[in-house]
């Protein structure tokens, strides 16, 4: 290239590489059963082997490239030194290759904060893996198991990466890994595909689409919910509601056409999960915000939790806005 590329592109294009490097992470120990699981704070709130990894990988691999960007991680991990064999050094050619929005161009690597969940939908990964080892066990394939458990295996769809880029407290960037897409074709299959996007460029790696504009279905929760998570569902009047896990797959469903919007009314969230989701979701022209439809912000120095829930659409963001009941806003608080 005529030029070196901004600060923005090549940390992107280093993220892709990166994520993709811990999406295969995530995959190693799933498969080796041994997953190491530790609660952080409850049954729904879990730590495995390959969160701890992942983020070893992604943290380490970016600040040794670029030096002074913040990097801020889900995982509470000890200062160590990191494995060379985690190091991930490449870059994403084909982002390299792409033009920088201009007003990013002379953005500098102290400027930037990077927000990761190195392993968003760890409750459901970790159902998934009970599924393989009793698919081991019986030498079934998962077809031939009781439904709850061959149900579980489609908790692989949850588990996401998530890399997001912020700048003056604006989530700019983002990249979705998702270490187990295209599973259900069976072994042998290619694992893994990898999203991303930058506000003024567009986001890429899938097929936009959209629900019908007369369905409305909601996306929400599956082991979070409470009655005001549920009120704020009903109230949006869905014709469909599906609960899933991990915030990066929710986006991904409004994306691909499989939901209106993503509804989830309580504090639980933390910046970690909405940075990169909400990045690519604005780029495609959606928008993610608190229940009260403020937007939330990512500096360096703001507290992790999204205190005022999240929601999250495609199109047609103020009609949900409008939707919230009042109860339901009395119970959260805004950021």
């Amino acid at each position: 290239m005529s030029r070196n590329p901004a600060v923005v592109m090549r940390l992107m294009a280093s993220a892709y590489a990166v994520a993709e490097k811990a999406g295969a992470i995530v995959r190693n120990v799933l498969h080796s059963g041994e997953l190491g699981i530790v609660e952080k704070t409850g049954a729904n709130d879990l730590q495995t082997l390959a969160d701890r990894l992942a983020q070893k990988s992604i943290c380490a691999s970016l600040s040794r490239r670029f030096p002074k960007i913040t990097i801020i991680g889900e995982e509470d991990l000890p200062s160590e030194e990191v494995q060379e064999d985690l190091i991930e050094n490449g870059q994403a050619e084909e982002i390299l290759q792409k033009s920088c929005p201009e007003q990013y161009e002379a953005l500098k690597e102290e400027e930037l904060v990077v927000w990761v969940d190195p392993l968003d939908g760890t409750k459901e990964y970790t159902e998934a893996s009970k599924c393989l080892h009793l698919q081991a066990v019986t030498k079934k394939p998962h077809k031939g198991l009781d439904k709850t458990h061959s149900t579980s295996l489609w908790l692989l769809d949850n588990v996401t990466v998530l890399i997001g880029i912020a700048y003056g407290g604006r989530a700019i960037a983002g990249v979705i890994n998702q270490p187990f897409y295209n599973y259900q074709l069976g072994p042998g299959q290619a694992l893994g595909r990898t999203i991303w996007g930058i506000l003024g460029l567009g986001a890429f790696g899938f097929q936009l689409q959209e629900v019908p504009a007369d369905k409305r279905i909601v996306t929400t929760t599956r082991s979070h919910s409470n009655k005001t998570v549920t009120d704020c569902v009903n109230a949006m009047e869905p014709h469909e509601v599906i609960r899933v896990g991990g915030a990066g797959n929710k986006i991904v469903q409004l994306i691909e056409g499989k939901a209106s919007a993503y509804v989830f009314a309580s504090p639980g969230c933390k910046k970690w999960d909405t940075c990169a989701p909400e990045a690519i979701l604005h780029a495609v022209g959606g928008k993610l915000t608190d229940m009260f439809g403020n937007a939330y912000h990512y500096n360096a120095d703001v507290k992790h939790m999204n205190s005022a829930g999240v929601l999250a659409t495609l199109r047609n963001h103020d009609y949900y806005v409008s939707r919230v009941p009042q109860s339901v806003l009395q119970a959260l608080k805004s950021d």
